[in-house]
């Protein structure tokens, strides 16, 4: 059962991408890659931004809820979240768990 979260960062004036760009740049996404349970972590930009403020998607997903709780208790947490204030970024956060059960009336619209 994996679990994904989705934190859309939004912010002013390119904070969000330099967010992205600094996380990626300091080592920071990478180390969170090579964490035991890490599945997934990767940004995205929008094609339409409808807000004054610019929005990143990052795509956050771990094998369990104790791979998430781990990574809650690294350092890293803390470097996040100076850069979180550092680019004045606000969040929104929906949270999904995995369903690898695909409905057969589902299944012919995914092209594999």
């Amino acid at each position: 059962m994996a679990i994904t979260v989705n934190l859309r960062y939004t912010g002013k004036k390119g904070a969000a991408q330099a967010f992205a760009r600094e996380m990626i740049s300091s080592g920071t996404v990478e180390k969170i890659r090579a964490e035991k349970g890490n599945l997934r972590y990767e940004y995205y930009l929008p094609f339409e931004e409808s807000s004054g403020c610019e929005t990143i998607l990052l795509i956050d997903s771990w094998e369990n809820q104790e791979a998430i709780d781990k990574h809650h208790a690294t350092p890293m947490m803390k470097t996040i979240a100076e850069l979180r204030e550092k680019y004045d970024l606000h969040m929104t956060i929906e949270r999904f768990v995995s369903d690898d059960n695909i409905p057969e009336q589902d299944k012919s619209f995914i092209r594999s």
